[in-house]
């Protein structure tokens, strides 16, 4: 059996897809201690027979295909179907470092109640990520290389791993998140709760090949916004509400921007060229897909 079950979810991502499976057959760690098991939302893109030519002779990849409604549905199936001890959240998009599998491995060996987030290196493409792979200095992380534990805030399942044993306890993915955002910081929550310590280890790197154009940025950050209402009508906490941005605060902060339109359009033009203006453009359609849920029944 394998000590690790890498889960993938995935839907017509054959693109990127390509380049992320070969980073995980090309392992430090023994072929026969992992497995790689892609969750596919019934893709029609050529995923399986992908799959299929990328068997070979090392650890098992194993095609789930399914009609999944969404990535937690997705990656339930993977945690259900996996035959390791320890489960590894990967994304299609996201290709892993040599020795990911074998940083993960060690860290579970050393403590048992513990999930590992690693370091995810954001690149706009494979030129940008063969830059960051070659040179650390240009990767700027999230975290401080001295953190050693975090929040459920950050339990960012795209370089995650946790205990199969845990996860089913806490009743692994929430599938009422079928939209964007947030079915990976709300499971973090319970593992916390459940008294699963969430650690850091910015040596288990992997690359996050995304180059999501500002417009549909705008788009993700607004169904965001929805899941987190849907996160706090779960979890009815201020810890809850302060840490997702759901506070008194930034709700009227939205509502001054929105009464100046002038005042927004001049930052969505400027949007191009300046990160400030992004960035604010993004929190306040965030905020935008908050305010649309509470209107919402819950």
């Amino acid at each position: 059996m394998p000590d690790i079950s890498v889960v993938i979810p995935t839907h017509n991502r054959l693109e990127t897809l390509q380049h992320v499976i070969p980073s995980l057959l090309a392992q430090t760690l023994a072929p026969q201690k992992y497995e790689i098991l892609v969750a596919d939302s019934l893709s029609s893109d050529g995923t399986a027979e992908y799959l299929t030519s990328q068997k070979g002779d090392g650890p098992r990849v194993r095609h789930l295909p399914g009609a999944y409604t969404g990535r937690a549905a997705a990656r339930n199936a993977g945690i259900n179907a996996a035959r390791g001890e320890v489960v590894l959240f990967n994304d299609a998009d996201i290709i892993a470092s040599p020795n990911l599998l074998e940083v993960h491995a060690a860290c579970h060996r050393r403590a048992e109640r513990i999930a590992i987030v690693g370091l995810e290196v954001q690149v706009r493409d494979l030129h940008d990520y063969r830059r960051k792979r070659d040179h650390s200095e240009l990767r700027n992380p999230l975290h401080k290389p001295t953190r050693s534990k975090l929040s459920w805030l950050y339990f960012l399942t795209g370089n995650a791993s946790v205990r199969r044993a845990h996860l089913l306890a806490a009743g692994s993915f929430d599938e009422s998140f079928t939209g964007y955002g947030h079915e990976d910081l709300e499971l973090g929550y319970r593992l916390e709760k459940w008294g699963v310590t969430i650690g850091y280890e910015p040596r288990a790197v992997s690359y996050h090949l995304q180059d999501v154009p500002h417009e549909d940025q705008v788009e993700k950050m607004k169904l965001a916004g929805k899941s987190t209402v849907r996160f706090y009508r779960k979890h009815p906490h201020f810890s809850v509400m302060a840490r997702l941005g759901m506070t008194p605060v930034s709700l009227g902060l939205h509502g001054l921007l929105t009464r100046a339109p002038w005042l927004l359009g001049y930052f969505d033009r400027r949007a191009g060229n300046s990160a400030f203006a992004r960035n604010l453009l993004q929190q306040y359609y965030y905020v935008s897909g908050i305010k649309a849920a509470l209107g919402e029944k819950s």
